[in-house]
């Protein structure tokens, strides 16, 4: 076939592009993957016995936008990658670290003002392994429609486009997460939280290029 008839073919019967149509496949992905994480921590793991306690709900209001600051940055940046050269499209993806610096500024000014004997206490808390181990384990399903989603457009950094899958798995899983647990000191959700959400990031990062491959 020769090149004028191949393009004269490509070129008929076509139909207007959906330009959002990626970005509403991700949003519908990351609302489902929400709930699916939300239920998995109510029923896994139960709510705070505290919850509806003024301090419980403060704290919990911490933690949420925390998570939700992480999860909205990376969302804005993710429906860009999903499309072919979007990486060039983009600023810097350091605004999505604000919410990082802002919770490791608020823990420091938390430290600095508790006498050093309970550092250790506020650091590690009770939970910590708990928190390690729930947050990446409930990103998996968030994580998954992520992928599915980026998967309907055509990525061309795979390894982007993964961390900014797995960060946004990592903060939904956080907030779902949040609602369970009981240490609220500000070092603790710096470390633990923000330290599990970045695992999240690496791991989506590592997996990108094979879950998104074309």
């Amino acid at each position: 076939m020769r090149t004028n008839d191949l393009v004269a073919l490509l070129s008929t019967n076509l139909e207007p592009v959906d330009r959002k149509a990626v970005a509403r496949t991700l949003y519908v992905a990351i609302a489902a993957g929400s709930i699916v994480a939300f239920g998995v921590a109510v029923v896994g793991l139960g709510f705070r016995a505290d919850l509806m306690t003024a301090r419980a709900l403060m704290f919990l209001a911490i933690k949420l936008a925390f998570a939700i600051g992480i999860v909205d940055l990376a969302l804005l940046y993710l429906t860009r990658l999903a499309r072919p050269g979007g990486e060039r499209k983009i600023s810097p993806a350091l605004l999505v670290a604000v919410p990082f610096l802002v919770i490791m500024v608020l823990a420091a000014i938390s430290l600095g003002s508790a006498p050093r004997s309970h550092w250790e206490t506020m650091i590690v808390g009770d939970e910590w392994l708990e928190c390690l181990l729930s947050i990446p384990i409930i990103a998996i399903v968030p994580f998954a429609v992520s992928i599915w989603a980026v998967r309907k457009g055509a990525p061309t950094n795979l390894s982007r486009a993964g961390a900014f899958a797995g960060l946004i798995a990592g903060g939904v899983s956080a907030m779902a997460y949040a609602l369970h647990c009981t240490d609220d000191s500000l070092p603790f959700i710096a470390v633990w939280y923000g330290g599990t959400i970045v695992l999240c990031t690496l791991a989506g990062a590592l997996l990108g290029p094979r879950l998104l491959r074309w």
